[in-house]
């Protein structure tokens, strides 16, 4: 069997969501890093996001991250959907990637409006029918209310 995902290792018990975590990087045969993190939203095993308000949130961290975050590649759900996992070219500091989140999830809490959804036709979506912009705003605010740790254990909110 293959080797499995550091994630599946994870003590899902232990953590203290919402918050940023480091898993792991990848070193190309050219020496180039991709860094991995657990942006984890809310509580492993005590709720999870609806799928319409996470798929927006996804639409909007796609673009919010990209501008906040030098290198982003690509910030994708879990299945789970307790959050999502980020990509970057190089290391970030998990306190500085709490904070672009914290300002991106502030953005879709106080002030987006539909137009600033990217990504919400049939041309440009592949599920464009399942998205909520009132879900995607009622979870950041909750989130923002917890306060986003940059440590999985501790908090330590920024």
């Amino acid at each position: 069997m293959a080797q499995q995902p550091e994630s599946f290792q994870l003590d899902h018990t232990k953590v203290k969501a919402p918050y940023v975590r480091f898993i792991d990087t990848e070193r190309g045969p050219h020496g180039d890093v991709i860094s991995n993190y657990d942006l984890r939203l809310v509580q492993p095993n005590e709720n999870a996001i609806p799928t319409a308000g996470l798929h927006t949130i996804e639409h909007m961290l796609a673009v919010l991250l990209r501008a906040r975050i030098p290198g982003y590649i690509d910030c994708s759900p879990f299945g789970c959907r307790t959050g999502f996992h980020l990509l970057t070219w190089g290391e970030h500091d998990t306190a500085q990637v709490a904070l672009a989140l914290k300002e991106s999830l502030a953005f879709i809490a106080h002030e987006a409006t539909w137009d600033d959804v990217p990504a919400t036709t049939v041309q440009s979506c592949g599920n464009y029918r399942d998205h909520s912009l009132f879900s995607a705003k009622q979870w950041a605010q909750d989130i923002l209310t917890q306060g986003i740790s940059s440590d999985p254990f501790s908090r330590r909110v920024v």
